[in-house]
């Protein structure tokens, strides 16, 4: 496949952001077609058997079977570690099949993990539920304190696991002085990016090890397709993470990549736009509910660290009621504009409560304990116009009574 010049790495490293989501990784067959090509193929043909056996040990390149290789796969690898300052990438099938790939690849029985409290509730199953029947341990901290990943380390702790910011409490984990932490140790960081992404925050510049993502989320941005993504260093995605994926096959299909492949050329534009509608509508809530979690928002506790730390603080934020699931669940069913839906991410705005949802499966407890009330409700803030999304609101909130 023939590459247009200046795609590479030398060059595209120095585009900025912005450019990169629109061009980085991409490559053009004999056609010369200006958008990215879908090569909806699951084998590859060669022209002799010496090629193929030579492909299969490493000495030749050229691609074998889609579930290691795929050129429209290929470009949205390169493109995500182009924005996220990453030596490379692999895509998964959902962001869950990330998430659990990141982790597994370097665990074993016998090993440790130290997790942040506030988490996806799939991500909080996998380490409460899946890895312990493995002989994997966990200990949980409350990732808004590093000195609690440190007072959990042990002599096997082989991962810190943590989102930042937080689903859906919000929660802002001080980067540098985790991964600071971690590496004195030889501990690996896994941080979770999908709230932020690269266009507001890269985990690699203050020390992290390892990022994931749902790119299900802002990077399709439009809820069409789920896909997932690993980036980190060239050693760890292909001698750890790699011979993982490889044998057990979390494969991104060539369509999902180019739908999120179209998805990044508008990243930039919907995720600033996103968090100034997002700011607008958490400075509206904060005058009529109990309490807002959104960083953006000079209350937040943690807002000096989110200052330092990202470029905006993206569409996502939640919001308590005092009414428990009732009001919660009222509020929810007074919704005209706003859509009830357990995504985020999305260009248009949609509202969840996750206790009932996204968290359910988590015992009562443990969503307490992460700071998951009954009347807790997320909130993704779309494309919209921000007041057309204030006033739905706020018919609602009267309608529940608030």
């Amino acid at each position: 496949m023939k590459r247009r010049t200046g795609q590479d790495r030398s060059v595209t490293r120095n585009w900025k952001p912005a450019t990169q989501a629109v061009r980085g990784g991409t490559a053009r067959s004999e056609w010369g077609e200006t958008s990215e090509a879908m090569f909806l193929t699951s084998g590859y043909a060669y022209d002799c058997a010496g090629d193929a056996a030579a492909r299969f040990a490493g000495e030749q390149a050229g691609m074998t079977y889609s579930r290691l290789q795929n050129p429209t796969v290929e470009m949205l690898e390169e493109r995500i570690a182009l924005l996220e300052g990453a030596e490379a990438c692999r895509t998964m099938a959902t962001g869950m099949a990330a998430m659990t790939a990141a982790i597994l690849c370097q665990v074993s029985a016998g090993d440790h993990i130290v997790q942040g409290r506030a988490a996806f509730g799939s991500c909080r199953w996998l380490t409460d539920s899946l890895l312990p029947r493995f002989g994997v341990e966990t200990t949980i901290v409350d990732a808004r304190d590093p000195q609690q990943f440190q007072d959990a380390i042990r002599p096997n702790t082989k991962v810190f696991f943590f989102e930042t910011p937080a689903n859906p409490t919000m929660d802002v984990v001080d980067l540098e002085a985790v991964c600071a932490i971690a590496r004195k140790h030889g501990i690996t960081t896994v941080v979770d990016n999908a709230f932020a992404t690269p266009a507001l925050q890269r985990p690699l510049e203050f020390g992290a090890d390892v990022v994931a993502y749902s790119a299900t989320k802002m990077m399709d941005g439009q809820g069409r397709v789920l896909a997932g993504a690993v980036t980190g260093s060239s050693a760890f995605i292909n001698d750890v993470l790699l011979p993982f994926t490889r044998n057990t096959g979390p494969t991104l299909s060539p369509f999902n990549a180019w739908v999120v492949l179209k998805g990044m050329e508008t990243l930039d534009l919907r995720i600033h736009r996103q968090s100034e509608n997002a700011l607008k509508v958490g400075s509206f809530l904060e005058k009529r509910v109990p309490k807002v979690n959104f960083p953006a928002l000079p209350s937040h506790p943690q807002h000096n660290l989110f200052m330092r730390q990202m470029a905006a603080a993206g569409p996502i934020f939640s919001f308590e009621v005092d009414g428990g699931r009732k009001q919660a669940h009222a509020l929810l069913d007074a919704l005209e504009l706003v859509d009830i839906s357990n995504n985020i991410g999305d260009s248009r705005s949609l509202m969840t409560h996750p206790s009932s949802t996204t968290h359910s499966s988590v015992a009562e407890e443990k969503r307490l304990e992460m700071g998951v009330t009954e009347g807790m409700l997320r909130l993704n803030v779309g494309l919209e116009d921000a007041e057309d999304v204030i006033a739905d609101l706020d018919q609602a909130l009267r309608a529940a009574g608030l």
